[in-house]
């Protein structure tokens, strides 16, 4: 069958290219590098280009590698094509259009004949089987996944270490039940990679912070102390993790001595590492490996394969590593789920009989559940599910819900929020002009608040302007901490139900209700999301700010506009800083669903679009929902896409387990 003109030259393929630029669907960036590896190879063949530019792309969408059966079988997944939009008259140049009549092993062979694949040594492309890799992607999943099977064995156990598991775990969890957060900190102890999976409340924190005791007790013991370091993603991630851990160390039934050699503050993974300024690379590294022994990562799920590649880089080969997250969140932004594909049998666990006695040995009890199935697989031993929710009471409506969309049950889901449950409520908009939503926005419902009990506590809560420096910070305080009550989320950033046009549209309509006296530009009450880590001002991406009159610190009796920020690192203290000095920043009255990861909020709403969108997925929906502490609003137009979107799951392509199997195969 003859191909489509588009793969009969190079200049047939790249007029498609620039024709799927221009419309969005492909980036820019992708069709300057398929240029790039043209003029590497004069004699590639198109279809190997269209890999290129379709794996490239691929990895905007979070995918490793590019697989070409699957490509072949959805050719139109490979592209960033929004459901909205005339597609028809475009059917010709659809994917599935220009690649008819052609099968994989032809595609393969295409791709094979190229200089610039892996046989040439440092080729820029990969191919294993029918995936295609761009070189570097491929070289992070080995390095990962060889430095993960490096660290996979047990340690040797010893008779204390059950002793003083029991006195760090109370019998409060009922005798026919796993203690979970026992069995996951009996498994860390004897090994230097461990991970930690559960959904909200079921005690990662607490697990972590008796395990940090155990080991620097055990450590003292010996007559040493261990270098500890706690980490996360974000800066919001971070303080999360600092409140929460400054909360539970002086509970903990150890000596002084252990207590005040538990770390109390949580940096960012940028930070930990050393970002070198307009650099992939980080000041640690293999050859100045990181001065630690344990290192706990919190928020895992958010970190993607070229972070988990330098992390493992810089990591010196005694340390344990601890990841902790939940693997049923959204993966990273950027390429690789790396969490996600190592959880993949988090659920069923996979334990070999030896393991199982182990645990047992060490926590004085069976380890059992329903889901639990055998396995042999070795990465799967170092992994722990814990199972039980302390946030979500059972007949919580938030935890029954957000259950139900991680088992992808649309109708069992939809039937949770008709019924009402406790701290559930949903909004059904009719049509994009409803102002039913202004009103939510500014009230909210019942007792859980809109915006509106913020922007009294500015008004109604000021201090008299005489009043002393510790009574204006108090006052701010109140207004962050009324502001973190309630947050919209959005499932997209485009549109009409996109970031931008709700935070305009929210502002809009707090300015009309007399609340905010401008809704552009700066303006007191205004808040804002840091898009990017500002070490200079010690802000970090996610951080959140609220624009006050606060007195000048040169004019006497007067105001002037500051931004106020809690500091990132749990010690309550506020930093002031003036509108000019922040560049990367937006207003934050809905931030995506991505964005909250990391976040709670009191009263949470998701907001969904009018039609399906490719980021719709039940990864998306649990996320949203489970940001949300006390009350979880579902606001939406349609029906349909909530269940649509429930019965979806995020996809990404890679090869990471492959990849650590076969490290597991070969010979030491």
């Amino acid at each position: 069958m003859n191909l489509h003109p588009a793969l009969s030259s190079h200049d047939g393929l790249f007029d498609l290219l620039k024709v799927w630029a221009e419309w969005g669907w492909l980036r820019e960036l992708d069709r300057s590098l398929t240029q790039f590896f043209a003029e590497l190879d004069p004699h590639a063949e198109p279809l190997l280009l269209l890999a290129c530019a379709l794996a490239s792309h691929q990895l905007g969408h979070g995918h490793v590698c590019l697989d070409l059966q699957a490509t072949l079988e959805d050719p139109d997944f490979a592209l960033s094509m929004p459901p909205e939009g005339d597609i028809v008259q475009q059917a010709t140049l659809l994917p599935s259009a220009i690649l008819v009549g052609v099968d994989l092993v032809q595609w393969q062979r295409s791709c094979q004949a190229s200089t610039v694949l892996f046989q040439n040594a440092g080729a820029p492309l990969v191919m294993r089987g029918s995936v295609l890799y761009l070189r570097r992607y491929w070289d992070y999943e080995q390095r990962v996944a060889r430095r993960l099977a490096s660290r996979l064995a047990f340690e040797p156990a010893d008779g204390a270490l059950a002793e003083q598991l029991d006195r760090l775990f109370d019998a409060s969890v009922p005798g026919s039940r796993t203690d979970w957060q026992k069995v996951a900190c009996a498994m860390a102890a004897v090994g230097r990679f461990t991970l930690i999976t559960g959904g909200p409340g079921t005690g990662k924190t607490t697990t972590v912070v008796r395990l940090l005791a155990l080991l620097q007790e055990r450590a003292l013991q010996n007559g040493s102390s261990l270098r500890l370091s706690l980490a996360a993603p974000t800066g919001k991630a971070a303080a999360r993790l600092t409140e929460s851990i400054g909360g539970q160390i002086q509970s903990l039934p150890v000596s002084d001595q252990v207590k005040a050699l538990i770390p109390h503050e949580v940096t960012t993974l940028h930070r930990l590492l050393g970002t070198r300024p307009g650099s992939r690379h980080f000041r640690h590294d293999a050859s100045n490996p990181l001065p630690l022994d344990v290192l706990v990562v919190d928020e895992a799920s958010m970190i993607d394969l070229e972070m988990m590649d330098a992390l493992l880089n810089a990591l010196p080969a005694h340390a344990r590593i601890l990841l902790l997250g939940d693997k049923d969140q959204l993966a990273s932004v950027e390429a690789g789920a790396v969490l996600g594909d190592l959880c993949s049998n988090a659920e069923q666990a996979g334990y070999r009989a030896d393991t199982l006695e182990l645990l047992e040995q060490l926590t004085g009890a069976p380890v059992h559940d329903a889901a639990l199935q055998p396995g042999d697989d070795a990465l799967d031993q170092r992994i722990v599910m814990l199972r039980h929710s302390r946030r979500f009471a059972g007949d919580s409506g938030i935890g029954l819900l957000a259950q139900a969309v991680n088992r992808g049950d649309a109708p069992g889901a939809r039937s949770i929020i008709r019924r009402v449950e406790s701290g559930l409520a949903s909004l059904r908009l009719k049509s994009e002009h409803d102002s039913a939503f202004e009103r939510f926005a500014l009230d909210g419902r019942d007792n859980a608040p809109g915006y509106r009990a913020y922007l009294q506590t500015i008004r109604d809560h000021r201090p008299v302007p005489d009043a002393p420096p510790k009574e204006w910070d108090a006052w701010a305080k109140e207004v962050l901490q009324a502001f973190d009550a309630f947050q919209i989320l959005c499932a997209v950033r485009k549109g009409a139900w996109g970031v931008a046009a709700v935070n305009q549209r929210v502002a809009t309509a707090l300015h009309r209700a007399g609340l905010l006296p401008g809704d552009a530009g700066w303006y007191e009450g205004r808040p804002v999301l840091v898009t990017r880590n500002d070490y200079s001002l010690g802000l970090m991406n996610g951080d959140i700010g609220v624009a006050l009159q606060v007195p000048d610190e040169e004019l006497i009796s007067q105001t002037r506009l500051r931004v106020v920020f809690a500091r990132n690192d749990g010690s309550g203290e506020l930093r002031y800083i003036l509108p000019s000095r922040l560049s990367e920043v937006e207003t934050v009255f809905a931030m995506t669903v991505h964005k909250s990861q990391g976040s709670e909020f009191n009263h949470c709403a998701l907001l969904l679009p009018d039609a399906l969108n490719p980021v719709l997925t039940k990864e998306l929906i649990y996320t949203g929902i489970t940001r949300a502490k006390n009350d979880f609003t579902l606001i939406e137009i349609r029906e349909s896409v909530f269940e649509q979107a429930v019965e979806r799951k995020v996809q990404r392509r890679s090869g990471l387990r492959l990849a650590l199997a076969d490290c597991m195969k070969a010979p030491n």
